[in-house]
């Protein structure tokens, strides 16, 4: 019934078109077979009574196949299987009609016969493309002329055939303007020489100048580079396509992978492209099925991970979203961004500090969430280094707040933010995420154990290293130094991090909420994503400054500042107390759970409070030493 309510007049005239095409196929296989004669006129009476009834089935069959709701524009070869199925089984119809029904129940002798037959099939599959391919051609040849028009750019595409071919499939939809193709460059050997929906493979990637120099010496200069996402694969060498089109002045865009949904737009090429390592796969629809229809709580919705994980609840279908964000113009700033994206969603931003606790348990209590994703934290490693108490306030208390109204306001799940500084920490910010962690683990193992007949409620903590282009993050910071002219600072030549991008981040955290929240129930709580191989920061300073068109130490001075309190040479994924576990996810990992009593966590957490309300730096310390001994352990 769903798809009856949303037929068109155009569904019906594309109806009308395919039942005209069916009897003038039926009809022209006749003639055909019995040559205009006697035989087509004595058999035309009785083909007009069948014919009514066969029209009906023909609708159906049309329907059932999904010719009648299938744009022309886009006909392909799925839709031409489509066509070929239609022709048999209305076929295969005549032909039980004939055999069956007619030959020994009216005429006593075969009616259509298994010439008239086959000759039908060939003539059902011509008329009903042809129109439409007629049709599709139409289109495709206005958008290329439209795409050739004085404001298109020649365009040269930069990967493999699989991935130019979706580009060029978006360029001939009308999705990607004012493109011209005019060639593709293919890292691989088999492409070369070949056309890709009518563009020739030119060369290799290394073949760019001449390519360019060649277009060029016609009076045709190339515009622009366009890279799918295969150019970006580490054998293509991204960072020497983009030295050379500087050099030679050429615009570059990327194509983003379509694997998440994105739409086949261009975008500009950030350094974070060249850094990326092969994503993991996701199961969108397990996310889809998590988050639709629910109402998600974002805590620190306005940051960097925070409003990359609004943006996906919404995408994924949330009815109800409550962003909660102590920063006035980054709770605007998220908020007018989802608006205009024009979200399903009702989405509501509230002002609070989630150090409040009454705010923060009246605010989930009137929203009464199923899941919250609390991302809100204090981050900076060498601000906490000195501010400690302010560490322990939001990281510990902060969360502890969170967790409680998300237990009382009947939340299925909490799902923390984490960090691998958690990890034998050596900093503030990772001990104070540790602390948290085990407060959400005790709450989470106490709940399981209540014995409640409705499932417990969840708590589980998500680690992760660093996020590129985050708030902080070090890419933006040396593209800065770098547009300033230097020098780039990087405290020391063997600085090893992790790096991962914001959207896969924020989509393997929603997965982990989806393994928490699975028919059976783990006692794994505190989760880690796969961070791939770490990056040595001062390789990445060099690249980016190569990526500038500059060189480094020369153009550009590296200059070695030293490690800042509480950094460490290389993080950690996982302590030496926390074996890791498989949990059957691709791109996550689980930490056996290693955690004290609620009853032990209670009297450090009331002990720190008397501590916080002096300021007794060295009394914090012992208490959350004592807490977590590892503290310290792997300083560098």
């Amino acid at each position: 019934m769903t798809r009856l309510s949303h037929l068109t007049l155009r569904n019906f005239l594309i109806a009308l078109h395919d039942l005209l095409a069916t009897t003038a196929a039926l009809f022209a296989a006749f003639y055909l077979r019995f040559e205009g004669g006697d035989g087509f006129y004595d058999r035309l009476p009785l083909l007009l009574q069948i014919l009514p009834y066969f029209l009906a089935f023909s609708v159906v069959v049309f329907f059932v196949f999904n010719l009648t709701t299938t744009k022309w524009r886009f006909i392909s070869l799925p839709d031409a299987l489509n066509i070929l199925r239609v022709a048999s089984v209305l076929t295969v119809a005549l032909l039980v009609l004939d055999y069956i029904f007619v030959a020994p129940n009216v005429r006593g002798a075969f009616f259509l016969g298994k010439v008239t037959i086959v000759l039908y099939w060939f003539l059902e599959v011509s008329f009903l493309s042809a129109l439409r391919m007629a049709y599709r051609y139409f289109r495709y040849t206005r958008v290329r002329r439209h795409a050739r028009g004085e404001d298109a750019a020649p365009t040269l595409l930069i990967g493999r055939a699989a991935d130019a071919e979706v580009l060029l499939r978006g360029i001939e939809s009308g999705a990607i303007k004012r493109i011209w193709p005019v060639g593709v460059l293919s890292p691989s050997s088999s492409d070369r020489g070949q056309f890709i929906r009518n563009v020739p493979v030119l060369g290799g990637i290394d073949d760019i100048e001449d390519v360019i120099g060649d277009f060029a010496k016609r009076n045709k200069p190339i515009g622009r580079l366009i890279m799918t996402p295969s150019a970006f694969e580490p054998e293509a060498h991204p960072e020497s396509i983009l030295m050379r089109a500087r050099k030679l002045g050429v615009i570059v865009n990327r194509m983003p992978s379509l694997e998440s949904g994105d739409t086949p737009r261009l975008t500009a090429v950030a350094v974070e492209d060249l850094l990326l390592r092969p994503s993991e796969t996701i199961d969108y629809a397990r996310l889809e099925a998590l988050i639709r229809g629910k109402a998600v709580i974002v805590t620190g919705g306005g940051g960097s991970i925070g409003s990359e994980i609004c943006e996906r609840v919404v995408a994924f279908g949330a009815a109800r979203l409550l962003i909660v964000e102590n920063s006035e113009p980054a709770l605007y700033a998220v908020t007018e961004t989802l608006a205009a994206q024009g979200a399903a969603a009702a989405i509501e931003g509230r002002i609070a500090d989630i150090r409040d606790r009454e705010r923060i348990m009246r605010l989930m209590a009137e929203f009464k969430p199923d899941i919250v994703f609390h991302a809100a934290a204090l981050k900076h490693v060498p601000i906490l280094e000195r501010d400690w108490s302010e560490g322990v306030k939001t990281n510990i208390f902060g969360s502890i707040n969170v967790a409680d109204a998300a237990h009382g306001a009947g939340a299925e799940a909490m799902v923390m933010i984490s960090t691998d500084k958690a990890i034998e920490p050596v900093s503030m910010l990772g001990l104070t995420k540790r602390f948290a962690e085990m407060y959400c683990q005790a709450l989470d193992h106490d709940l399981a154990a209540g014995g409640s007949a409705k499932p417990p409620m969840r708590l589980i903590s998500v680690r992760f290293g660093n996020v590129l282009a985050s708030n902080g993050s070090v890419v933006p910071k040396f593209k800065a130094q770098i547009e300033a002219g230097g020098p780039v600072t990087v405290t020391h030549p063997d600085m090893v991090r992790y790096f991962m991008t914001i959207r896969e981040a924020c989509d393997l955290v929603i997965t982990a909420a989806t393994h928490a929240l699975g028919t059976q129930r783990s006692d794994v709580s505190v989760y880690v994503l796969n961070m791939g191989q770490p990056v040595k920061i001062v390789d990445l300073a060099e690249r980016m400054i190569r990526l500038s068109g500059l060189q480094p130490g020369y153009d550009i001075e590296i200059v070695f500042t030293g490690m800042r309190p509480g950094e460490r040479l290389h993080e950690i994924l996982f302590a030496s107390e926390e074996p890791t576990r498989e949990i059957g996810v691709a791109g996550i990992m689980a930490a056996q759970p290693n955690e004290p009593p609620m009853q032990t966590l209670r009297k450090w957490i009331a002990a720190l409070e008397q501590a916080i309300a002096r300021d007794d730096r060295a009394t914090i310390r012992t208490i959350l030493k004592d807490a977590v001994p590892e503290f310290g352990s792997t300083a560098a």
